[in-house]
């Protein structure tokens, strides 16, 4: 039977040699779905200070969200209004609103002159919720350095150094990502889930906690909710870590539905941990031999970004569907 499982992340970087091979083992076999329930240090405190700032902003009429959006930036930072977001796999948008945050990079970083549409002038909501820039960028800073810390099971797992997402993942372009899931009865007409079936683009995506259930993970036995043991985080695998690890680790497929009983609206935060775009997408040695070859050609992570951006109807002066 499918199982996400839960792994303690503390333990593998405190525990002797034999805790560590558990953990490892255990991340691995859950990952099979895809998905990984994790112990964590970001503290209860810091997420319901963000959360409380979050359920403000998003609470305040359209006119004052709309002053965060941050045209020609593809969704990648500031504000994106409800059904615009649409599944690779789906014809429907989303019945969803986002803020999307990272981090600003030095003017004359070489990754920024070189990919200036990968890193633009990060916008958040300050004017219309005091302090929320300071809150938010300590969550997306916590929240990082656990998935780096996460990704260094993972390598160990595949056969690569502990340190092999390191160097990459500096300066990457990870955003944080709010999202509002708003009453499923608010919804127009039919058709619409509050995030269809897909799975993400980057390589691994942390959900630290959200404010309902929803959540829901496809396996191998069907469709099962992922519900993380209390204070738990759920990691979940996306495309380029499929890439990666030529298919070994599959790119998680989830969706996100309302409970018939509880449709009511939801909160969550998630951060999407990115490579640097100039990163080259390609199998590594570990993860090809004779009985499974070589599945992926090379493909550069700015480039992959791109092609899935549009796919989800984010490219804003080419949109895939028009809402």
């Amino acid at each position: 039977m499918a199982e996400i499982l839960d792994v303690d992340l503390i333990a593998y970087e405190k525990g002797g040699a034999s805790a560590r091979a558990a953990v490892v083992d255990g991340v691995m076999r859950s990952l099979e779905t895809g998905f990984v329930y994790t112990s964590h240090d970001l503290g209860e405190d810091m997420l319901d200070e963000a959360y409380a700032m979050l359920a403000q902003f998003f609470s305040m009429p359209t006119e004052d969200k709309l002053r965060a959006m941050a045209p020609g930036t593809h969704g990648q930072t500031g504000y994106t209004g409800l059904l615009v977001e649409t599944a690779a796999s789906s014809d429907v948008a989303d019945w969803k609103e986002m803020l999307n945050w990272g981090r600003n990079i030095a003017e004359g970083h070489p990754l920024k002159r070189k990919y200036p549409h990968r890193y633009p002038h990060q916008v958040l909501p300050e004017e219309q919720v005091p302090g929320i820039s300071k809150v938010l960028n300590n969550f997306h800073d916590r929240l990082l350095d656990l998935q780096r810390r996460f990704l260094r099971i993972i390598a160990v797992g595949i056969g690569c150094h502990e340190t092999f997402f390191d160097q990459m993942t500096t300066d990457g372009t990870t955003i944080t990502r709010a999202i509002h899931y708003p009453a499923m009865e608010l919804a127009p007409g039919a058709g619409h889930e509050w995030a269809s079936a897909h799975g993400d683009i980057n390589l691994i995506t942390a959900l630290p906690r959200a404010t309902k259930k929803g959540l829901m993970v496809e396996t191998s036995d069907g469709w099962v909710d992922a519900i993380p043991p209390t204070g738990q985080a759920i990691i979940n695998t996306g495309i380029m870590l499929e890439h990666i690890t030529n298919g070994r680790i599959s790119q998680g497929i989830h969706k996100v539905v309302a409970d018939p009983d509880d449709p009511g609206e939801r909160y969550s935060v998630v951060q999407f941990c990115h490579p640097t775009p100039w990163t080259i997408l390609s199998p590594v040695s570990s993860c090809v031999n004779e009985g499974i070859p070589q599945r992926f050609a090379g493909v550069s992570a700015g480039d992959r970004l791109d092609q899935v951006l549009y796919e989800i109807n984010l490219i804003e002066d080419a949109r895939r569907l028009e809402s």
